[in-house]
C-alpha cells in the first residue's frame, strides 16, 4: 500500500522544490571547492536504533541532482537499524553528493523517526485487535511523506484529507443543534461512498450518534470505563474509535476496552528526527 502514497511523481515534485529552497541559485561552498570531476563515495550510516523509511527519497534526490551518482541501497524501508547499520552507499561528484546532502539527511531522518514511533505504537496494542491509526496533525505540505512513514513503521492512516470522510466534531454539532442533526444534513448532501464518523465526548452521545446512523463513532477523551461501557452498547453496530491522551503509557489499556481503532497524533508530532549522518 505504501507506493500509492507516494508516487515517483510526487516525490520528485516534492523534492524539487525542497532543493530550490536549500540551494537557491547553487552551492557556493562546493561549487567553488570541487572540481566537477572530483569523484567520492559517501555512505549513509545509522547512529541510532529504529525503523528506517525515506531511503528511496534520499535516491530520488540524488537522481535530480545528477544521474551520474550511483547510490546503492542496502538496507529497504521498514527494516530495522541499529547504531553503526550501514544503510546506504553512493559515489559520484563531491560537490553533487555534499550539495544534496541536508535534504536528503531531512526528509530520511525524519520519515525514520516516524516509522520507529510507529512501531512503537503498533506493537503496544498487541494482543488486542485495536489498530493505531495517525491524525491530520501533520506538517504542511509534508502529509504524504509522513503517513507514508507511519504505514511503513506498521501503524495504519486516519482520513488522508477533509474529502476522504465526514467527521461530524463538537462545532459541528453545536451549530447544527444536535447530534442527529448534523447527520441527516451530512447524509442528504455527501455521497452514499463516503462514512460518517461521530466524535462524542459521554455516553449520551454515543447513543445519539448510534441512533443517528453514524459508521463510526469516536470516543473523545472517555475514561476507560464509559469506553468500555459505550463497546459493549455499540456491540459491533459501528466502529469505535478512541482518541484523546493516548500515550505508549496508556494505549494498551485503551486497547483492552474493545475498541477497533485509536487515532494519536503522536507519531507524527512527538517524534523529532532520528540520528542518522552522510559520511563522505
Amino acid at each position: 500500500m505504501t507506493k500509492y502514497i507516494l508516487n515517483d511523481f510526487i516525490v520528485e515534485e516534492h523534492v524539487k522544490n525542497a532543493l530550490k529552497e536549500d540551494i537557491g541559485f547553487w552551492d557556493i561552498t562546493s561549487n567553488t571547492i570541487f572540481e566537477d570531476d572530483y569523484i567520492v563515495k559517501a555512505k549513509l550510516n545509522s547512529r541510532a536504533d529504529g525503523i528506517l523509511c525515506g531511503v528511496n527519497v534520499v535516491k530520488k534526490i540524488y537522481e535530480i541532482l545528477n544521474p551520474k551518482i550511483e547510490v546503492k541501497i542496502l538496507i529497504n524501508d521498514g527494516e530495522k537499524i541499529a547504531k553503526g547499520s550501514l544503510i546506504a552507499e553512493i559515489k559520484g561528484s563531491c560537490k553533487d553528493i555534499l550539495m544534496g546532502e541536508r535534504v536528503a539527511l531531512n526528509y530520511v531522518q525524519r520519515m525514520s523517526a516516524i516509522a520507529t514511533l510507529a512501531n512503537k505504537y503498533a506493537q503496544a496494542v498487541k494482543p488486542y485487535k485495536a489498530k493505531v491509526v495517525d491524525t491530520r496533525k501533520t506538517t504542511p505540505l509534508f502529509r504524504a511523506f509522513e503517513k507514508y512513514a507511519v504505514i511503513t513503521g506498521g501503524a495504519a492512516l486516519h482520513r488522508f484529507n477533509l474529502s476522504d470522510c465526514v467527521m461530524i466534531k463538537d462545532n459541528h454539532i453545536e451549530y447544527a443543534g444536535s447530534i442527529k442533526n448534523a447527520v441527516e444534513k451530512v447524509k442528504a448532501n455527501v455521497s452514499h461512498a463516503h462514512k460518517i464518523e461521530v466524535e462524542t465526548e459521554n455516553f449520551k452521545q454515543v447513543k445519539e450518534a448510534l441512533e443517528a446512523g453514524a459508521d463510526i463513532i469516536m470516543l473523545d477523551n472517555m475514561s476507560l470505563e464509559e469506553m468500555k461501557k459505550s463497546v459493549e452498547y455499540i456491540n459491533g453496530r459501528a466502529i469505535v474509535e478512541a482518541s484523546g491522551n493516548v500515550t505508549l503509557d496508556t494505549i494498551n489499556s485503551i486497547a483492552a476496552t474493545g475498541v477497533d481503532i485509536i487515532s494519536t497524533s503522536a507519531m507524527q508530532s512527538k517524534a523529532g528526527t532520528l540520528d542518522l549522518g552522510l559520511d563522505v
